[in-house]
């Protein structure tokens, strides 16, 4: 090992103890500087709060104003209530869709108003009403067989007998169903609706929700569902021509122009004065479903025990009291007796009040 790398060592680790003491030599001479000073620190001064009023007298004059606390005020502000989206509407029981199905009913309305009504009318003008009518009767027909079959599907053979034997008098006597020769009084066999809404209705399968739907109308899940099927068995089982496009096109256009000219009566009486149309015609439609559901289990055209949507406006306590009662009676006071008056005189009821007509002054 060569003296030049150890000499400058030793001379270092010599040296390293006393760089503490030289370090720290002057941190205490500044300390004693730092310290602090004997002399009492000056008082700090706050910011005095205006005087405040004496205790308020209290409103209650049987409390002891020496024991009243100033109220104290609230910690937090209570929340503020948000107001509920513009356009939004509660949901009824039955009808979750409301918000849409009250756009598509508006929706309706203005196209109703613009174009469908205008062009059914315009159609109600110009096509005589022989022609009309045959159109309906022969529109009416062709839906025979689709009454028919879900006559058997329902266990009515009774109905579907009469079903068929229309459509065989329409058919052939009445000219294809131009002429309702079924309808007549002689024969009596009226058109009868039915579907296979109204049979999945007789085996327990509920409405489901409620829906309004354009170039529809009024339905419900299952009446939607059930009239697709029965649109289905004319192509399915007979085909050319009812599959084609060139037949589905003019007879849904002649059947929605005639139905809405027909109807245009009934539902300027239901719309017009109602003060909520679309809960009017809600109502209106489950009511009549309804009847037509317990009709098919033969309990009659009733809608005792059903509980369809029933108009949100309508006062559940409407029938509680009469609309002819006088304002101005005391519902709390007691029906006055009647008097026992004698025999051959009729009995009249007892009152406090004299008659306004009479002069007191007079015996």
């Amino acid at each position: 090992m060569s003296l030049g790398f150890v000499l400058p060592t030793v001379a270092l680790l010599s040296a390293a103890p006393e760089e503490p003491a030289a370090l720290l030599a002057p941190i205490v001479q500044v300390a004693p500087a730092t310290a602090p000073q004997s002399t009492a620190p000056e008082p700090r001064t706050e910011a005095v709060a205006p005087a405040q009023a004496a205790d308020p007298i209290p409103l209650d004059p049987l409390v002891d104003p020496a024991a009243a606390k100033p109220l104290a005020a609230p910690a937090e502000s209570p929340p503020a209530i948000e107001a509920a989206p513009v356009g939004s509407i509660a949901r009824t029981p039955g009808d979750p869709l409301e918000n849409f199905n009250r756009r598509m009913f508006s929706a309706f309305q203005s196209t109703d108003r613009k174009f469908i009504r205008p062009a059914a009318m315009a159609y109600k003008h110009v096509v005589p009403k022989p022609v009309r009518s045959g159109i309906r009767n022969v529109l009416s027909n062709l839906g025979e067989p689709i009454v028919f079959l879900n006559d058997l599907l329902q266990f009515k053979p009774g109905r579907a007998i009469r079903t068929l034997v229309r459509f065989a008098a329409n058919s052939t006597i009445g000219i294809g169903g131009l002429v309702d020769v079924a309808g007549t009084p002689g024969v009596k066999l009226p058109h009868r609706s039915n579907g296979f809404g109204n049979t999945l209705a007789y085996y327990g399968v509920g409405p489901g929700p409620y829906l309004f739907l354009p170039f529809v109308g009024p339905t419900t899940l299952r009446d939607l569902i059930g009239g697709q099927g029965d649109g289905f068995v004319l192509p399915v089982a007979v085909g050319n021509p009812f599959d084609r496009w060139q037949f589905q096109v003019p007879r849904g256009v002649l059947s929605a122009l005639d139905q809405r000219a027909e109807s245009d009566a009934d539902m300027k009486a239901l719309l017009d004065g109602a003060v909520d149309p679309y809960a009017t015609l809600r109502s209106v439609y489950l009511q009549n479903r309804a009847a037509e559901i317990q009709e098919l289990h033969g309990r009659g055209a009733t809608t005792q025990g059903v509980n369809p949507l029933e108009d949100p406006l309508s006062d559940p306590a409407s029938g509680a009291a009469s609309p002819l009662d006088d304002p101005l009676s005391d519902p709390a006071k007691p029906t006055p007796a009647v008097e026992a008056a004698p025999a051959g005189q009729t009995a009249a009821p007892a009152t406090d009040k004299a008659d306004p007509l009479t002069d007191p002054a007079q015996p």
